[in-house]
């Protein structure tokens, strides 16, 4: 297993979204091992509920898009109401995956002098049943100070008093710096790694970010496990990066790895 190569941004994500897996082909082995994310998370919550969740990962180009947007539709298709938020302001990806207009979002709940909102002027269906989203909106000047605002705060306690769980697309830890502040609040954080990409050092100093900001921090999913079929797969894990999950491949495609 090889963790030491060198990122490279990967933009395909932000031209054309990530892929739905879970949606084109919901009976994969790969869609199952969302599922079994899915479980573990759920788990995870047996003595308090984590009803707010985010994923995140080091740097860029790791796959963090990817697996928040396809565990989220598991969550939907298991019954529960769920709202998606495209928190990456730097690199959204959620309205090209859904094909929807960006021009309002996250950034025009946070920027709106009002002091209340029409939830249907934002938030809207996905088209899939139980999953509304909630893209980025337009690109401000200045997104560390909105995401890790108390509005922030605020508005992310008042809208999972409408949804089973609202789950999150954070910016990487290492690339900006309000990704702790904001994580630090929700119920549980899930970290993503992506074997050949992410570097051992900046998982450390990925961890270490998140757990002096007493960041709930639940496991890791590691992606793009390369199986002996020339596939890609995911898996779950506990540790904070270290000792590495378990994965299972499947035959798909290498494209779409924010």
């Amino acid at each position: 297993m090889h963790l030491f190569h060198r990122s490279n941004k990967d933009n395909n994500s932000m031209k054309n979204g990530v892929q739905l897996i879970a949606v084109a082909s919901p009976q994969s082995a790969i869609t199952e091992q969302f599922r079994t994310i899915r479980t573990n998370i759920r788990f995870m919550g047996v003595d308090k509920e984590i009803k707010t969740l985010a994923f995140t990962s080091g740097n860029v180009s790791e796959g963090k898009s990817t697996v928040t947007d396809n565990t989220a539709v598991t969550f939907a298709e298991d019954g529960k109401k769920v709202l998606l938020i495209d928190a990456d302001l730097r690199r959204p990806t959620l309205h090209r995956t859904f094909r929807v207009s960006n021009r309002v979002g996250l950034t025009t709940v946070l920027t709106s002098d009002k002091k209340e909102f029409v939830v249907d002027d934002v938030i809207r269906p996905s088209g899939i049943a139980n999953l509304s989203i909630l893209t980025a909106g337009p690109k401000p000047p200045n997104p560390s100070e909105l995401l890790g605002s108390r509005k922030m705060e605020e508005f992310v306690k008042l809208i999972s008093q409408y949804y089973d769980k609202v789950i999150i697309d954070l910016a990487p830890v290492l690339e900006v710096s309000e990704t702790p502040t904001l994580a630090s609040h929700l119920d549980g954080v899930v970290l993503v790694v992506r074997q050949g990409v992410t570097r051992k050092p900046n998982i450390a100093r990925t961890v270490q970010r998140l757990k002096f900001a007493k960041v709930n921090l639940l496991g890791y999913v590691m992606n793009d496990i390369k199986a002996s079929n020339g596939g890609y797969g995911y898996g779950y894990g506990y540790g904070y990066g270290y000792g590495y999950g378990y994965g299972y491949g499947s035959q798909h495609g290498k494209k779409n790895k924010k």
